[in-house]
């Protein structure tokens, strides 16, 4: 059987072991080890996995992802969420859709210093679904607009996706974190706005909070947004100025959030041995699904099935946009049914070289738009990680109902896509400024 079959069969195989629900880091090293020992030998494809894995467990630059990761999950648990929350309330909880519109705001802060689309929904929407339902909202309004905000959290940097796509294609991810500041605050902005449509059509679906006076605001811009700031701007603002690597950044954010944490008296002895105990569970999941990912990998290059679809899809008489469209096609019909961090690991080494090199895009415009893309998965049926999680907080709602409310934020994802296609300036332009 020729290589090239055997990387097709492989893919069958993969999609098979996840419909028998094997978990997808052990798919992809399961079926590249098979693939890879039948094209060359299995002593070949023992040694390469235990290459594949140790040098993933073992390597310094991954730690990046760790820093990060906990990073997140100390602002979780020491109530940086619940203040960021309280300061975009008091600022705009008072406009038709205002605790929806809050919600956003407060998602996309949040996602500076988290970088994961799923504690930034558990977090706010553990803090923003109670109001909302004390001001009588909608449930699938509600609902939907947590879940879509913690897209934001993958968006706008840091973001762990970014790190994993960085290190897949071997991109700076300093810039791709530049590269996706003014995406992620296009997104929100565009979040806003369908929400005021939404509730402007019909009051009766988001109705006004109170007004807040300026010196809440002011109190609340002190307790929230501040230290936020102050954050982002020591370790995002030194990986900028080249002063730290990203690793380092990641444990300098790390440590300002435990620093403010512990002034504030915000976390307890139990939330800081959750964060380490959740963020190791964590960095290992996302560590087995690299050396998966890795290991699959192998198997797609000694198959050549990447080439072969890199120059099938260069002859095709189509011009660059339209092949991309079919690229980001086939992302989203992915998207809904394999996590969004899988996917990427899964997909790049076939995509990418011809993103990049037959099509002749920009690899951190890719990343960006990659990023965007598979970040739709994490709303939509039937995987839809966010609408999970949101179910978990509020079970009294149905899924379905929340899946409903969704739709209006998914066109808000297509429109973001089209600007980005479109006027692909609006990624590159700010990396382009401090390289």
């Amino acid at each position: 059987m020729s290589p090239l079959s055997i990387g097709l069969l492989s893919i069958i195989g993969f999609f098979g072991l996840l419909i028998l629900r094997v978990p997808i880091a052990y798919a992809m090293a399961l079926v590249g080890f098979a693939g890879f020992g039948y094209l060359a030998s299995p002593a070949a494809a023992f040694s390469m996995v235990t290459k594949e894995v140790y040098s993933t467990f073992s390597s310094y630059s991954l730690g990046v992802i760790a820093m990060f990761v906990w990073m997140g999950f100390l602002a979780y648990y020491s109530g940086i969420g619940s203040r960021l929350f309280v300061f975009a309330y008091k600022l705009i909880g008072h406009y038709p859709g205002g605790l929806a519109i809050a919600t956003q705001a407060a998602c996309a802060v949040f996602g500076a210093i988290c970088g994961s689309n799923t504690a930034t929904a558990a977090t706010i929407g553990a803090i923003a679904l109670p109001e909302m339902k004390k001001y009588k909202y909608d449930p699938s309004l509600a609902t939907a607009s947590v879940a879509a905000g913690g897209v934001l959290g993958v968006l706008i940097p840091p973001s762990v996706i970014f790190i994993v796509y960085g290190m897949a294609t071997e991109q700076s991810i300093g810039r791709l974190f530049i590269a996706g500041i003014v995406p992620g605050i296009l997104l929100m902005l565009l979040y806003m706005g369908v929400i005021y449509l939404v509730a402007g059509r019909n009051p009766a679906l988001a109705p006004p909070g109170p007004k807040a006076d300026w010196k809440e605001k002011l109190e609340a811009l002190r307790g929230g947004l501040g230290e936020v700031l102050v954050i982002f701007a020591v370790s995002m603002g030194g990986l900028f100025a080249g002063w730290f690597t990203p690793t380092e950044a990641g444990a300098v954010g790390a440590a300002g959030v435990l620093g403010v944490a512990l002034l504030k008296r915000s976390i307890t002895r139990e939330g800081f041995q959750k964060s380490l105990m959740d963020a190791t569970r964590t960095t290992a999941m996302i560590m087995l699904l690299i050396a998966g990912a890795m290991i699959f990998g192998r198997l797609m290059a000694i198959s050549r099935l990447p080439f072969e679809v890199a120059q099938w899809a260069g002859a095709l008489p189509l011009p660059p946009f339209a092949v991309m469209a079919i690229i980001l096609l086939i992302y989203l019909i992915l998207g809904c049914f394999i996590d969004a961090l899988a996917m990427i690991l899964l997909t790049i080494p076939i995509f990418y070289p011809i993103a990049i090199n037959t099509l002749g895009y920009d690899p951190i415009w890719f990343g960006v738009i990659i990023v965007l893309v598979v970040a739709m998965g994490v709303i939509t049926p039937p995987v839809g990680m966010n609408v999970y999680i949101l179910k978990g907080i509020v079970p009294e709602i149905p899924l379905e109902v929340i899946f409903k409310g969704i739709w209006p934020y998914l066109w808000a994802i297509i429109i973001c896509l089209a600007i980005l296609l479109v006027f692909p300036q609006i990624v590159t332009f700010l990396p382009n400024m401090v390289s």
